[in-house]
C-alpha cells in the first residue's frame, strides 16, 4: 500500500505515518513546517520530507490513499492534485476507521478526561498481555508510538476527539469511529469557534452515543448532568454502565483506593482522575479484564504526559504540568492538587491560549475556576490574540471574569519567568496549566532554580 500524508508533521499525523510504515506500507509526506519531536522521529524513520512545502508532483495516480491533516488548507495544491487524479482522500479519523472496521472499536469521548482514560485502558491492556491497536493523543510511557495499527489485533482503543476531522470534513472525529463500546466522560462547552452554541456542542455527543449499535455498550459519568441527559436519550443501547467516584481516602499525600481486593495505593490523584479510573475499569471489563487484574495494573499507572505530570520535586517545591485550559478542566485540576496537598500552599498558573479561552465573550465561563489555589496567576500573550484575529482583552477583564480580586494577571513572558524564578517557595506546590507552552518558557530551568 502506498499512502501520502498532507501535513505529516502533526502530532497525530506523524504517529500514524510511523504506525503504517511499521505495517510495511510505503509512506511519503509533505508539510510547510515540522517541529520537534515530530521532526526527529520522522527523520529517524526516513520519512522526513527533503524540503518543506507542498509539491503536487508527489501526488501520483498509483497512490492507494492520501491522508489529509487539519494543518493543511482546503486549497492545498497537493489536495487539489489528488482530487484531479481521483486518488482517494481520507481524513485522519476516516483512515483509522478503514484500518479498524473489522475490529471491536472501543472509543473514549468527552470534553475532558479522554486522554487519561485512554491511557489507563492501554496501560491495563498492556499489563494484561492483550493484543490491541490504539490511538491516543499523548505520548505514553511504555509505548513507542501514539498509534498502533495491525492486521491481527481483534480490538482497537480510540481517543474520541470532538474536534473537526479535516479542513474539508466538518464532522467531529469521534463520529467517524462508529464505536461498538463508547465512553462519555463529561460535557463542558469548548471549541466555540466551531460549535457557536452550547446546544450545538451537546448535539455532537448525542450523535456520538446514538451511533452505538443495540448490542454495543455505553459507559458514562453519572455525576455529569449533561452526560446523563444525553445518555438517557440513547434508548437503542441495552448495556449501560454509569459510574461515579469510587471509595477512597488520602493518606500522607497518597490516594488509596478501597476495593474488595484490599486497599490499592495510586500514583495518580484527584476526583476527576478517580472518575477516569472508574470509566477505564468498566471499559476494560468489556473485553474480559476482571477487576482484580485491573486494580493490580492501575496501581502502577503514572499518568499521561502533561496530565498532572510531576516534572520536578525538591524540598522547596513540587511542580506539576497539566494540559488543563478550559474552565471545567482548570477547576478540576486545581481542586485535585489542593485536596491532595491540603497542608501546602498551591500556586496555580494557567495560560489563556486557545481560541475559546482568549475570546472576550467566553471569558466569563472561567468564574471561580481557580478559587482552590492559594495564589492564582493567569498569563496570556496579546500577540496570540492578534494572530487568532480576536478582540484584545485587558488585565481587568480577565480578573473580573475569574471573579477573584487577588488574581495575578500577566501578559509578558519575561515578567512571568522572573516572578516564578524568584518566588520564595517553602514546601509549596506549583501547578502549571496550559495547552500551549507559556510562550516557550523553560519549565525545567524554573525547577532547577
Amino acid at each position: 500500500m502506498k499512502v501520502h500524508f498532507i501535513a505529516i508533521g502533526g502530532a497525530a499525523m506523524h504517529n500514524m505515518a510511523l504506525a503504517l510504515q511499521h505495517k510495511n506500507y510505503q509512506i511519503t509526506g509533505s508539510d510547510d513546517e515540522i517541529n520537534e519531536p515530530s521532526r526527529s522521529r520522522l527523520q529517524k524513520a526516513g520519512l522526513l520530507p527533503s524540503e518543506m512545502g507542498w509539491f503536487p508532483e508527489k501526488i501520483t495516480a498509483d497512490l492507494d490513499a492520501v491522508i489529509l491533516g487539519m494543518h493543511a488548507r482546503a486549497e492545498n495544491p497537493e489536495l487539489l492534485r489528488a482530487k484531479e487524479l481521483g486518488v482517494k482522500v481520507y481524513s485522519y479519523p476516516e483512515y483509522l476507521y478503514e484500518q479498524s472496521k473489522n475490529k471491536k472499536r472501543l472509543v473514549i469521548g468527552g470534553s475532558h478526561g479522554k486522554t487519561s482514560i485512554t491511557a489507563m485502558v492501554l496501560h491495563v491492556f498492556q499489563e494484561a498481555g492483550l493484543d490491541f491497536d490504539y490511538m491516543v493523543g499523548s505520548q505514553l510511557a511504555g509505548f513507542e508510538r501514539m498509534v498502533r495499527l495491525s492486521e491481527e489485533a481483534p480490538i482497537i482503543v480510540l481517543e474520541g476527539d470532538e474536534y473537526l476531522s479535516s479542513p474539508i470534513d466538518r464532522r467531529p472525529k469521534f463520529h467517524l469511529y462508529k464505536a461498538d463500546v463508547a465512553l462519555l466522560s463529561g460535557i463542558a462547552w469548548d471549541h466555540i469557534n466551531v460549535f457557536p452554541t452550547f446546544e450545538n456542542y451537546v448535539e455532537q455527543f448525542q450523535i456520538y452515543v446514538d451511533q452505538i449499535p443495540a448490542d454495543g455498550a455505553l459507559i458514562y459519568c453519572n455525576d455529569d448532568k449533561e452526560v446523563r441527559g444525553v445518555c438517557e436519550k440513547a434508548a437503542q443501547v441495552k448495556s449501560r454502565y454509569p459510574y461515579t467516584i469510587p471509595a477512597h481516602h488520602i493518606d500522607n499525600g497518597i490516594t488509596i483506593l478501597e476495593t474488595k481486593f484490599g486497599n490499592i495505593g495510586l500514583e495518580i490523584f484527584g476526583d476527576h482522575n478517580l472518575l477516569n479510573l472508574e470509566g477505564a475499569r468498566l471499559m476494560c471489563n468489556q473485553v474480559g479484564v476482571g477487576d482484580e487484574l485491573f486494580y493490580k495494573s492501575i496501581a502502577t499507572f503514572k499518568g499521561a504526559a502533561r496530565r498532572l505530570e510531576l516534572i520536578g520535586n525538591s524540598d522547596k517545591v513540587r511542580v506539576y504540568k497539566d494540559f488543563a485550559h478550559s474552565p471545567s478542566k482548570l477547576m478540576a485540576t486545581t481542586k485535585a492538587v489542593k485536596q491532595q496537598f491540603q497542608n501546602r500552599k498551591v500556586i496555580a498558573c494557567m495560560e489563556l491560549h486557545t481560541f475559546s479561552s482568549l475570546n472576550a465573550e467566553f471569558l466569563d465561563h472561567y468564574k471561580d475556576s481557580m478559587n482552590e489555589a492559594d495564589i492564582a496567576i493567569v498569563y496570556y500573550n496579546p500577540q496570540t490574540i492578534a494572530h487568532k484575529k480576536l478582540e484584545p482583552i485587558t488585565h481587568d477583564q480577565v480578573k473580573k471574569a475569574f471573579a477573584r480580586e487577588d488574581l495575578i494577571v500577566m501578559s509578558d513572558s519575561a515578567e512571568l519567568k522572573n516572578y516564578l524564578k524568584n518566588f520564595p517557595f517553602q514546601n509549596d506546590v506549583l501547578l502549571l496549566m496550559s495547552s500551549g507552552t507559556f510562550d516557550g518558557l523553560d519549565l525545567e530551568s524554573l525547577i532547577r532554580s
